[in-house]
């Protein structure tokens, strides 16, 4: 495994790896890595014969200052996680990927005006900036994103179609803690007690998939958080697998998934499940 720390650098070794006749697939990241991330990169090594990771915490995606000063940044025991799953790692600083401030505008139609895109304003304008210069750079076969951050891969696939760029937008399953909850970078910043209780979350979804219809599902999730002391919903909402537009029906879409998000103290998990 080589790291990469120059733009120039990342470009140069894709473009020779392509020129070879070998595919390349590639996992961004922000670091912090658990075992989501590395089920993403074995798949990736599974599939292609050569394989990017990039660790880059992206200033731009974050709306809230708080939340990117508290991200953890975990180098050198992410790279050791790695180890031989990866041919090369860019690893590269907030000045060597924007030198100057980036002016992208990326407009993703309906995608992006629910959930995540409307409770936390230009976050999803700062994924598209960065996966779409990391597709630019590395030109991969394919692009591997975990399905917890199912929204931002809607917006990936509207990316993709934008920029023209070839690659492959693949969909990797949630993976959870023994506990059932969601693995997430953001899991390191609760104390054992939350890490406990935030188990209740993927439980209180997976109950509700017994309930009938929406309305009575809606209920009963909100309903069930809002027992929890610890738990602060954001939001819960049960929406078209394809457009994430909101359903008040089963009828009203082939595919229904919910869609939660809970602050447990102050660290904002989300979650997803798939209903039909």
């Amino acid at each position: 495994m080589k790291v990469i720390t120059s733009v120039n650098e990342l470009v140069e070794k894709a473009a020779e790896v392509r020129a070879e006749g070998k595919s390349i697939g590639l996992v961004p990241t922000m670091g912090a890595l658990h075992e989501g991330h590395l089920s993403l990169i074995r798949r990736a090594r599974a599939e292609n014969d050569v394989v990017f990771v990039s660790i880059f915490v992206n200033p731009v995606q974050f709306n809230n200052p708080d939340d990117l000063e508290k991200y953890p940044r975990t180098l050198d025991s992410d790279l050791e996680l790695i180890g031989d799953d990866a041919d090369y790692v860019f690893a590269p600083s907030v000045e060597e990927v924007f030198p100057v401030p980036p002016t992208e505008e990326y407009h993703f139609g309906i995608v992006e005006e629910v959930m995540e895109g409307s409770a936390r304003p230009g976050h999803f304008n700062g994924v598209g900036v960065i996966v779409g210069r990391l597709l630019r750079w590395v030109n991969p076969d394919k692009a591997y994103f975990g399905e917890k951050d199912y929204q931002q891969i809607a917006v990936i696939r509207e990316l993709k179609r934008q920029l023209g760029v070839p690659a492959e937008i693949v969909c990797c399953p949630i993976v959870r803690e023994p506990n059932g909850l969601a693995m997430s970078s953001r899991n390191r910043r609760l104390t054992p007690h939350q890490f406990e209780v935030a188990a209740q979350i993927h439980r209180i979804l997976e109950e509700s998939k017994k309930l009938p219809d929406v309305p009575q599902i809606k209920q009963f999730v909100e309903e069930e958080i809002a027992k929890i002391p610890e738990f602060k919903l954001d939001y819960f909402e049960m929406a078209d697998d394809q457009t994430l537009q909101s359903v008040q029906s089963f009828d009203d879409a082939e595919g229904v998934m919910g869609f939660i998000t809970v602050y447990v103290g102050d660290v904002r998990l989300i979650d997803n499940i798939h209903y039909c």
